[in-house]
C-alpha cells in the first residue's frame, strides 16, 4: 500500500509516494556509509523504519514528501527524491538520496527535475532550496545541473543544528525560464 499522492514518470524513472515494499531499499541506502554519509549517517533497521514512516506520514499530513524513485526498466527502488519541509526547515526543499550503485547515471537530476516541476506547479511553491553539506561535491553538481546557485550557509533544526550545510536554490520564475529555454 502506498501513501496517498501522485505518481510522476520520466524517461527512465517512476516517482511515487512511499510504500511498505520500499523498506529494504531504504535499509540498503542507510546501511551504506557513502550513500548515508550526508543524510544522517548509518542507521539500524529500526531507525530506518521510523524514517520511512516519516516520509509516508508527510504525504498523509502535508500532501507532499519525498518520492520513492524506481527504475522504469526494472521496477527496482533506487532512492528518494522530492519535496521536503519538516518543522523548522530553512525553506521549501527538493532533496535527493540515491543508492550508491546508481550514482553517475543522471538519476538524481532526472528525478529532481520532475519533483521541482511538480512542487512549483502543483504545490505552488515559489522557491526551492537544496541543503547540501560543504564537502558533498556530487550533490553540488546535481544542484548546478538543475540551475540552482549557492546562497550561503544554512541552519537545520534540532537535532541537526550543528550539521554544516550550504543552501542552494532558485525561484519559480528562473526555473520556468530555464525549462522553457531548454525545451525550445
Amino acid at each position: 500500500m502506498n501513501a496517498p499522492g501522485p505518481t510522476l514518470e520520466t524517461a527512465r524513472l517512476i516517482l511515487r509516494p512511499t510504500a511498505r515494499e520500499d523498506f529494504e531499499g531504504f535499509v540498503a541506502l542507510m546501511a551504506d556509509p557513502e550513500s548515508a554519509r550526508h543524510i544522517g549517517g548509518l542507521q539500524p533497521r529500526s531507525v530506518v523504519w521510523r524514517s520511512m514512516c516519516v516520509m509516508a506520514g508527510g504525504w498523509a499530513l502535508h500532501g507532499f514528501s519525498m518520492f520513492s524513485v524506481l527504475e522504469r526498466s526494472t521496477g527496482r527502488w533506487v532512492g528518494r527524491v522530492g519535496p521536503w519541509q519538516p518543522e523548522g526547515w530553512p525553506g521549501t526543499e527538493v532533496g535527493w538520496a540515491l543508492l550508491r550503485e546508481t550514482w553517475g547515471k543522471g538519476y538524481a537530476t532526472e528525478a529532481a527535475t520532475a519533483a521541482m516541476d511538480w512542487a512549483f506547479d502543483s504545490l505552488g511553491w515559489t522557491d526551492i532550496i537544496h541543503s547540501i553539506a560543504p564537502d558533498n561535491v556530487g550533490s553540488q553538481q546535481v544542484a548546478r545541473r538543475l540551475g540552482s546557485t549557492p546562497r550561503g550557509p544554512g541552519r537545520l533544526p534540532a537535532p541537526m543544528e550543528n550539521v554544516s550545510v550550504e543552501l542552494w536554490g532558485q525561484g519559480r520564475e528562473a526555473w520556468r525560464a530555464r525549462r522553457a529555454s531548454s525545451n525550445g
